[in-house]
């Protein structure tokens, strides 16, 4: 898919402002008055949307703060293997988020502007993977493209897509999106809010006409195998809203992965010379307004005396602020940071509190070489795939950078019940539960011999700065997001309750993408430039700006 292309669906259908032409505007995000440049703001989470948020805010003329608690990156981490007798060179493996959409448009617009590499990520069924394994109840398939699998597959397939369309109007919702026209996504979609946010994606599936022709046995596939990455049995108690926003965004289509890993974004962020500051001399970075390191984790925020916020980070230093961003996940703003009750209405205390978040374990291997694209003379097919399973592993993914040169498997990926089970379990006994399961697909491969180096593992629920992968809303939950969401309009607020503003893919309507953290970061950014007296160009108006017109519906408390 070209640049152009990507870019048709550049906004969601909750708040449909095209944040691409915000950011890409020759005018730019808009100006803050010059007495104001050079005012701090604490920004708490060193993650992609404290750093795309720091970026523009630095290029508005103010000083950002990045308060980190552990490393800069937040789940766009990317853990590097060293290749053995290499000193200098290394594979990846992406702990967090690894595969991003190029319907993500906000967020490339930071990869290009980076000049980050992408590759199709090999996701089953993709040329990327080259072949695909769904071993289900003890049968294996092997494909490489959905035609070659049994017609069950196919009327899964039919069936999703059917019900989709006539029950969600999906192809009009789209059409709309890829004309920007705003008045016809949100009729569609304001709709749709009331009439879905009560019913989870399990409901929907069992109580659509395409899947109620089909059997018990197409659900439970669909669960296993999904509509594009697998593993959507995870999803099925979530609000159907979610998964659609899924589907109408083209999340689960044509995504990349970034070359070297994706933790170069928010660091290339950090490290980025701006060159269009106002009041910043021409090349200074994030990095050189810290001293090279962002201050450290937060424990309390609570207003002073004199009106400003005062932030105490973990050594027990207090500084004041004019402006607080929390990019954090929501809880730890009651469990890892003592925030002032006052500082938030009780109305959007209980949507953050209520934040549902999901579990998710990956385990990764470095291998001597893609072993898996040896392909067997008699039957023509690799001696190893991409694989699918209703087994602990759940996702399988192979990548290689090279014939001769070492590669990573992620031997699991897998969400909520699966990750649980691996919970308790130190890095090798993982290693060793997954490969024994895939012995079991693969009984005349042998995984282990290839293998070299030391494992690398992560369960985001057992990092007390994380405490889950990311959101996912349930039935009913559709209030909370909106009074998180539209928390960055803060002109009806109460003087008490202005200048601590929030951001984070758990804040967006799309959590579990980077576009999410990405966007919800510009909102923030419009918002702390109106707190210090700033405005968008007339001709380039921000997110606040057009918010009356295109805010997402409200439903009656």
């Amino acid at each position: 898919m070209t640049q152009t292309a990507h870019r048709l669906t550049a906004f969601g259908p909750d708040f449909p402002f095209p944040y691409d032409r915000w950011l890409e505007h020759p005018a730019g995000l808009g100006q803050v008055p010059a007495e104001a440049h050079g005012r701090e703001v604490a920004i708490i989470g060193g993650g992609i949307a404290g750093l795309v948020a720091a970026h523009e805010l630095m290029r508005l003329g103010l000083r950002p703060v990045v308060h980190e608690a552990e490393r800069l990156g937040g789940r766009l981490r990317s853990e590097a293997f060293r290749v053995p007798g290499e000193e200098d060179s290394q594979v990846i493996a992406e702990l967090g988020g690894m595969r991003f959409p190029r319907s993500s448009a906000a967020f490339f617009h930071y990869v290009d502007l980076l000049g980050l590499e992408t590759a199709p990520f090999p996701n089953p069924l993709t040329e990327a993977a080259g072949s695909t394994v769904i071993e289900l109840g003890g049968q294996a398939w092997y494909a490489r493209t959905l035609e070659d699998l049994p017609a069950l597959f196919q009327e899964i397939a039919q069936a999703w897509d059917g019900a989709l369309d006539s029950v969600l109007h999906l192809s009009a919702l789209q059409e709309a999106m890829r004309r920007r026209d705003a008045a016809a996504v949100k009729q569609i979609w304001d709709e749709l809010v009331p009439a879905w946010d009560d019913h989870s994606f399990y409901e929907f599936i069992a109580s659509s006409e395409e899947f109620s022709r089909l059997s018990f046995r197409h659900r439970e596939v669909f669960g296993q195998v999904g509509f594009g990455t697998g593993g959507w049995d995870s999803d099925f108690p979530n609000t159907m809203l979610e998964i659609l926003r899924v589907a109408v965004c083209e999340f689960d289509d044509d995504q990349h992965l970034i070359r070297g890993g994706v933790e170069q974004v928010p660091r290339g962020l950090w490290a980025q010379p701006v060159d269009d500051a106002a009041h910043w001399p021409a090349g200074t970075s994030l990095a050189d307004l810290h001293g090279g390191q962002p201050r450290g984790a937060v424990t309390r925020v609570f207003r002073a005396g004199d009106g400003r916020f005062a932030v105490v980070d973990q050594t027990g230093e207090e500084r004041r602020y004019d402006a607080v961003l929390a990019t954090c996940q929501s809880w730890l703003l009651t469990t890892q940071v003592e925030v002032e009750e006052e500082l938030l209405s009780q109305d959007l205390w209980m949507a953050l509190d209520r934040t549902r978040y999901m579990q998710s374990a990956k385990t990764f291997v470095m291998v001597d070489r893609p072993f898996w694209r040896d392909v067997d003379p008699e039957t023509g097919r690799e001696a190893m795939s991409m694989t699918l399973t209703d087994r602990l592993t759940r996702g399988t993914y192979l990548f290689d950078d090279g014939p001769d040169r070492p590669g990573v498997i992620c031997l699991s990926y897998s969400w909520m019940s699966d990750a649980l089970k691996m919970l308790p379990h130190p890095v090798q006994r993982r290693v060793d539960l997954a490969l024994d399961a895939l012995s079991r697909i693969y009984p005349d491969v042998d995984i282990r011999s290839h293998v070299v180096g030391e494992p690398i593992t992560v369960s985001w629920e057992n990092d007390p700065y994380f405490l889950g992968a990311f959101k996912g809303a349930l039935p009913g939950h559709y209030r909370y997001n909106e009074r998180m969401y539209s928390h960055f309009v803060q002109r009806g607020l109460p003087e008490s309750e202005r200048g601590i503003f929030l951001a984070g893919d758990d804040i967006s309507f799309t959590p579990a993408w980077a576009e999410g953290a990405v966007q919800t970061a510009l909102n923030a950014v419009w918002g702390i430039m109106t707190h210090f007296g700033g405005r968008s160009a007339a001709e380039n108006p921000g997110p606040g700006d057009v918010f009356d017109e295109l805010r997402p519906v409200r439903l009656p408390d």
